[in-house]
């Protein structure tokens, strides 16, 4: 199965770095996107074949696969959409998503019926399309790197298929505590750890998450002979004993992925974004004197958005000398929109904020500009607005928006941090700390924001800035794939 001329680098994630439309003359338009694995890729130069193995998403991506105009360096899998919506979405999505995040409403959800195992099966067929697909296209002895929760199962099926190959799995989510994790069917939490334990060596954002995954080996995998390491000066792995006798290791590592500073400085002052500086300036009002609290997100359930708001709202019913002085910038954009509960979710945002405005707006001011269309460059505008950036996420893996706002901001600000996001074991100590569940000390942290002395805030900002930068986007891929090989 070893291809004559395979890839010495792949990659695997569900979206890949490309997307087709299909034109109204019937020619396909072709847009590439950014992120921390394109940059890595770049940067490990064209000396090195590679590869990056994705799932087409949309008609546009299936009909650039039945045409084979796929860019080079991609390939594209046309799995099945019913197959694929019940993998992304049905398990992906729906389950190891709600696990990690903590997110169940545990009275009434979740209940793993047959309709969950028809899922599961969907799920087994969606990662070993993946897996043959990597085994097809690998060198001999080739380094994978798989991506996230949607393709935990790969290792395991691909080093079955692969023995020769190097293969990491990196996780983007928080990884559950044992009690939350083992709410899954035993038989599906054993498959899944089996899955990833397949790697050489499995990446995580914080040791916090790479801790709660060893505890979940050792809780879940018992019949296994499951051993869990973090010896002084080592590296931290988790061994264990295959059905056929053999003892297997994988390592496992800490990867803080950082904000790419040269990109977002230079991205941010490029003329589109003046431009919707100039419009939110205009929004905001006041003649520049009125201070400008952020948030950029996606309506995802994990980013607390609501509870954001209400604090907001505590802060100016509690303290009346800040109203029409300060403005809450609010980017939520919509995510998962074919999910009921995401729709639920977006809704409830755009009402709390127009309540918000009904109550407390006056004729020149308006309590919370709240914007629901995805702009990249009216979010790097709000970053250089931003004399508070509020990021208070019932659970994160890491969040970069925490890291991005003191890079890109043109007079310093206050980073309000939840506790609960992956950014807190490097930000925390330079941030406003917060328990993402606590309205009322949510709100006392604002009011502490608003209020900081300039320098002291200038001073967290440039150290906000340095540690947030630490490990850029590039780097933090390279430094997987080179751990992979020695």
């Amino acid at each position: 199965m070893v291809s004559e001329h395979g890839a010495q680098v792949l990659v695997a994630s569900n979206r890949g770095p490309v997307s087709y439309a299909v034109r109204e003359d019937g020619t396909l338009d072709a847009r590439r996107g950014g992120g921390g694995l394109v940059s890595g890729l770049s940067a490990i130069g064209s000396d090195e074949d590679s590869l990056w193995v994705c799932s087409a998403l949309s008609d546009g991506d299936r009909e650039a696969v039945r045409r084979g105009a796929g860019e080079p360096g991609v390939r594209m899998l046309d799995i099945d959409a019913d197959v694929h919506a019940d993998a992304y979405n049905g398990i992906a999505n729906s389950v190891l998503w709600f696990v990690h995040h903590l997110l169940y409403q545990t009275p009434l959800e979740p209940s793993f019926g047959p309709e969950f195992r028809r899922q599961w099966e969907a799920y087994r067929t969606y990662n070993r399309a993946f897996a043959t697909a990597l085994a097809e296209e690998a060198a001999q002895g080739a380094t994978v790197v798989v991506q996230d929760y949607h393709l935990a199962l790969v290792p395991g099926m691909l080093r079955a298929l692969r023995p020769d190959l190097r293969i990491g799995h990196f996780s983007h989510t928080p990884w559950a505590p044992v009690d939350y994790f083992r709410m899954l069917p035993d038989d599906i939490a054993e498959e899944l750890l089996l899955g990833m334990l397949g790697a050489d060596r499995l990446g995580f954002l914080t040791t916090r998450w790479l801790e709660a995954f060893q505890g979940c080996c050792g809780a879940v995998l018992g019949s296994y002979e499951v051993m869990t390491y973090w010896p002084k000066d080592a590296t931290p792995s988790v061994g264990f004993r295959t059905p056929d006798g053999r003892f297997h290791r994988t390592l496992l590592g800490v990867h803080g992925l950082g904000a790419d500073a040269d990109f977002l400085r230079e991205r941010s002052q490029r003329p589109d974004v003046a431009e919707r500086l100039a419009g939110l300036r205009e929004q905001i009002g006041g003649d520049g004197e009125r201070k400008v609290i952020v948030r950029v997100d996606r309506t995802e359930l994990s980013k607390n958005i609501v509870r954001g708001l209400h604090a907001y709202r505590l802060l100016l019913a509690e303290h009346p000398s800040w109203r029409e002085r300060v403005v809450h910038v609010a980017f939520a954009y919509p995510s998962r929109q074919d999910l009921a509960v995401y729709r639920d979710y977006t809704a409830e945002v755009s009402r709390l904020a127009a309540e918000i405005n009904e109550e407390y707006g006056t004729e020149g001011w308006t309590p919370v500009i709240l914007h629901v269309k995805d702009d990249f460059a009216r979010s790097l505008a709000a970053y250089r607005l931003a004399d508070v950036a509020l990021v208070n996420p019932i659970r994160d893996g890491m969040n970069l928006v925490a890291k991005e706002v003191p890079v890109v901001s043109d007079e310093g600000c206050v980073l309000v941090l939840s506790r609960e996001a992956g950014a807190y074991a490097e930000l925390g100590e330079d941030a406003l700390v917060v328990n993402p569940y606590d309205v009322v000390g949510t709100s006392e942290a604002l009011l502490a924001a608003l209020t900081m002395p300039a320098e002291e805030r200038a001073e967290r900002t440039k150290r906000l800035a340095a540690a947030a930068t630490a490990l850029p986007p590039g780097a933090w891929f390279l430094e997987q794939v080179e751990a992979l090989r020695n």
